[in-house]
């Protein structure tokens, strides 16, 4: 009797439970929105799609499964730093005013890498309130300590100055910062030498003060790593770059090496535009004198003529190791703008072979050399994990986290996004803060990747009021912005396409819609120099919203700064304003 009574109560049970499962599927797939707790409006996506389709890749397959392509890190992967602890090789790139910080990258054999993680990601190692997209983390450097078995990354941030974080194991968490008081300017970078001693050498004022515009320094000071702060005084180690008669401007990025007992020190000169050059120094001491190498630079792309076919452009800011087979590497920046005029990728992340002078100096090219963009890494054989070429990433949101390649900007976003609530979905609450605020915006991002590229999602929303969109965005910066959102308009639900500018935000093109409890398909796509713009409703057959979109609003060419383009979902619950 008592077993039957089990097995009845147990039966109910599992109806009731079927029911609510049940119920709670309707909401999401038809019968209504899903809501957060407070009851705000949501905007739940069902899936993201990322799919590149450059030429180049299409039309120069690689030769065998010992090549690469570069760039190695395609898409806004800028600054790159590189270490090893003999066996493990770890890469670190910056990432400015986005959370979380510093993606770190691990690879065995220096040709497959894959994210690990991120080195900033909790708010305490990250302080971002108030800052631009291209402000916030500038040039992080990785190092490994041999003596104490502990990794370094130690970088600035533009509003509170250079710090450093250390961990045993950089594939976990890392520690708070620890700030560098002592340390000023931007781009430090940590040495350990042989002898157990450490030194910061960083980008900072001259000794007097500048004497024209971009007149800058290299300067060194000793670390203490028993007790985690500097020693003694902030010495200049070179003045403007290789040649101070030349007015050489903007010289930062510093690394220091020892080989063969010299030291060596690794600098970026020129800015990081098309003038950004690779230089080195040389010295028998970690205090210089420093000589530089009368072959400068070691790498440029600067004197090459600018209608060459598939330039690159702005290479630079570069960090070089040795493998465990004894081969150099080096990884640096550079640029692949279109017609050599623009590109919404911004500052990339590639990789090639050193070669060393006669005189004992690495260099990466020389004279009209350019940078190649398939490169053989013999003994290797890439993997399933390759990040370069065409590809495809979808997401469809099952897991509990988000995936380690999305981004929010000036924080985590906690509390404007959930994948929890509606499981399956990526849901985002309309908030009361829009894309072009120094805030914190329900915003979850993506790198582009790709000159030519498609982008989908299908989102469940229904505006409440004229306040509340949702959708997708292009994000250069603040103030230069592609939307693709769903809105209401006159009473009406539309879906528009907008351009946002400093002053105001411009309709492309608008389009009523029937979105009341059925899914909206967005879809954007690139050819490279142009945006169009679809949705899908129904039988999910695309309709063209707008086209011929001018892509070069959203780069550097035209917007400044020091990021890419990301590409992304965007819900907010406030009109845009601007300062008139």
């Amino acid at each position: 009797m008592k077993l039957n009574y089990f097995i009845q109560i147990s039966m109910i049970t599992l109806v009731l439970a079927g029911a609510i499962i049940f119920d709670s599927c309707q909401s999401i797939s038809g019968s209504g929105n899903p809501k957060f707790a407070n009851d705000s409006m949501v905007a739940n996506f069902d899936y993201f799609n990322y799919k590149g389709n450059d030429d180049f890749y299409n039309d120069n397959p690689l030769p065998g499964d010992d090549y690469y392509y570069n760039p190695i890190l395609p898409g806004w992967y800028s600054d790159p730093s590189v270490c090893t602890n003999g066996k493990d090789y770890f890469l670190v790139t910056s990432t400015f005013s986005y959370f979380p910080g510093v993606p770190i990258f691990h690879s065995t054999d220096m040709l497959n890498w894959k994210q690990i993680g991120n080195v900033l990601n909790r708010p305490e190692q990250l302080p971002l309130e108030g800052q631009g997209i291209s402000r916030g983390i500038f040039a992080p450097a990785i190092s490994y300590n041999p003596h104490n078995e502990t990794y370094y990354m130690i970088t600035t941030n533009m509003q509170g100055g250079n710090f450093l974080v250390k961990t045993q194991d950089p594939f976990g968490d890392w520690s708070d910062p620890i700030w560098l008081p002592d340390v000023h300017g931007i781009d430090p970078s940590l040495f350990f030498d042989e002898n157990g001693k450490a030194y910061i050498v960083n980008n900072d004022e001259p000794d007097g003060g500048s004497t024209y515009e971009g007149h800058r320094a290299i300067r060194g000071i000793e670390y203490d790593v028993e007790n985690d702060k500097t020693i003694g005084e902030s010495i200049m180690l070179v003045n403007g770059g290789v040649d101070l008669s030349e007015k050489p401007i903007w010289i930062e990025g510093p690394h220091m090496y020892k080989f063969n007992g010299s030291y060596y020190l690794m600098c970026a000169e020129g800015g990081t535009s098309v003038n950004h050059r690779e230089v080195i120094f040389k010295s028998d001491s970690p205090f210089g004198k420093y000589t530089p190498w009368d072959k400068n630079p070691i790498l440029t792309q600067k004197h090459l003529n600018p209608n060459r076919e598939l330039p690159i452009t702005c290479a630079g800011h570069a960090d070089i190791i040795q493998k465990d087979n004894g081969q150099w590497w080096s990884v640096f920046l550079a640029c692949r703008p279109i017609d050599n005029k623009f590109e919404n990728l911004g500052r990339e992340t590639f990789m090639m072979p050193i070669r060393w002078s006669r005189d004992g100096f690495p260099y990466m090219t020389k004279k009209d050399e350019v940078v190649p963009r398939i490169i053989r890494m013999e003994g290797v054989k890439k993997d399933s994990s390759i990040t370069f070429g065409n590809f495809e990433k979808n997401d469809d949101f099952n897991a509990a986290e988000l995936g380690m390649e999305w981004l929010t900007i000036r924080g985590n976003a906690e509390g404007l996004y959930n994948l929890k609530e509606n499981p399956g979905f990526l849901s985002l609450k309309c908030a009361d803060v829009t894309s072009n605020e120094l805030k914190v915006p329900a915003f979850v991002g993506r790198r582009l990747q790709h000159h030519k590229f498609e982008s989908t999602t299908k989102m469940y929303f229904t505006p409440g009021s004229e306040t509340e969109s949702a959708g997708m965005v292009l994000m250069k910066n603040e103030l230069h912005q592609y939307l693709l959102v769903v809105e209401k308009v006159s009473n009406q639900v539309v879906v528009s396409a907008k351009m946002l500018t400093d002053t105001a935000v411009e309709v492309i093109n608008s389009e009523a819609i029937h979105a009341e409890d059925e899914p909206v398909l967005l879809k954007i796509t690139s050819n490279g120099t142009e945006f169009s713009f679809y949705y899908a409703q129904d039988n999910n057959e695309w309709k063209l919203l707008a086209d011929k979109v001018d892509a070069s609003y959203l780069s550097t060419a035209r917007a400044g700064g020091f990021t890419g383009t990301t590409i992304g979902m965007y819900a907010s619950g406030k009109k845009f304003e601007f300062n008139q």
